[in-house]
């Protein structure tokens, strides 16, 4: 990477990665190393472990970074505080939020001078071009098949800059999303209900498809909870502003009430009505599990995990989405509290 006094037309930006030590980071650091174009002024590594664990935070610096590095630490209340603090630290006209998972490309740099010197004064945000690359010779499976969505998904921070001015103009990121999940496109919401353009830029970054186990799928589930503090911000129709996919929660719910249905009427002793919600609930289970199945790879452990999971995440799902209602009950519509816009700055 160079120096950014070598190009005087570049704007000044900082970098933010949240992290919790997973060795990916070591991989996006050197990855930023070895980028050409001008560095950044700064690079902010929130360290969002808990904050007993005293412990350094396991990452391979580059000695060409290390001067530019900050570490600071986090409160372990998930990615959107930890970007608040990152911005905080940056007093940069630009700060480009990063995961630690991801890896920027050779000519990011570059590129990403150019996305930002193409900007206009109202625009709040570039987006990177994001990749997700896929085992070649067969099917993905369903995490893969997941985390490939990034690639469509609109102004996620996996690689997404922003202007300090639009931050500072609706405050940030909410805190009250606690998971890497929908934080990104609330803040693209209330940027843009104040005035602000969004744009996808030139730059291009990877994200890799991270280990997982049989169980990830399921844990998932708990941005339903998510979804329903969006919908209390943003109205019904965030979904369709934000470019977000439905989803299955309204199959989930039935599925669920089915198998509840079945349950209960096994306890009280009606069997009829047993009878009915446990086939609904099999048939439910069924064509999920099917609907997972077949782009997949179609493996003894891939159809093994989709049929274990696919029995569980229905109730799971209308768990977190139930627990996000009764949470989220008196969470205010957002578009009533900007109180700055664009143009007034």
């Amino acid at each position: 990477m160079t120096e950014a006094g070598e190009r005087t037309d570049a704007p000044e930006y900082a970098v933010v990665i949240p992290t919790l030590g997973r060795p990916s980071l070591s991989v996006t650091l050197r990855a930023l190393a070895d980028t050409k174009g001008p560095a950044p002024r700064r690079i902010v590594l929130v360290d969002d472990r808990p904050l007993e664990d005293c412990t350094p935070l396991p990452a391979d610096i580059p000695t060409e970074l290390a001067p530019l590095v900050e570490i600071v630490p986090g409160c372990a209340a998930g990615p959107a505080a930890a970007r608040n603090i990152g911005r905080r630290a940056a007093p940069e006209p630009w700060t480009v939020f990063l995961d630690d998972d991801v890896v920027p490309g050779p000519t990011w740099a570059d590129d990403l001078a150019a996305d930002l010197a193409a900007a206009g004064p109202g625009t709040a945000g570039v987006q990177a071009r994001i990749t997700v690359p896929l085992p070649p010779g067969r099917r993905p499976t369903d995490w893969e098949r997941t985390t490939a969505g990034l690639a469509a998904a609109r102004w996620i921070t996996a690689d997404m800059a922003y202007r300090r001015a639009a931050l500072e103009s609706v405050g940030g990121f909410d805190e009250r999303f606690p998971r890497a999940f929908r934080e990104d496109a609330d803040l693209a919401l209330r940027i843009m209900a104040a005035g602000w353009r969004l744009e996808v830029g030139s730059r291009r970054t990877v994200h890799p498809v991270r280990p997982a186990d049989r169980w990830v799928s399921v844990r998932t589930q708990a941005g339903n909870a998510d979804d329903v503090l969006m919908t209390r911000i943003h109205g019904r129709d965030w979904w369709a502003r934000a470019g977000a996919p439905r989803g299955r929660l309204p199959r989930h719910l039935a599925i669920a009430a089915a198998g509840a249905a079945a349950l209960v009427g096994t306890v009280a002793g009606r069997r009829r009505p047993a009878a009915v919600g446990a086939a609904l609930w099999l048939a439910g289970t069924a064509e999920f599990a099917l609907a997972r199945i077949r782009p997949g790879p179609r493996t003894r452990d891939e159809i093994t995990t989709m049929a274990l999971t696919s029995a569980v995440i229905p109730a799971v799902a209308t768990g977190h989405w139930l627990a996000g209602l009764v949470r989220h009950r008196s969470a205010a519509v957002s578009r009533r509290l900007v109180t700055v816009r664009a143009r007034d700055l």
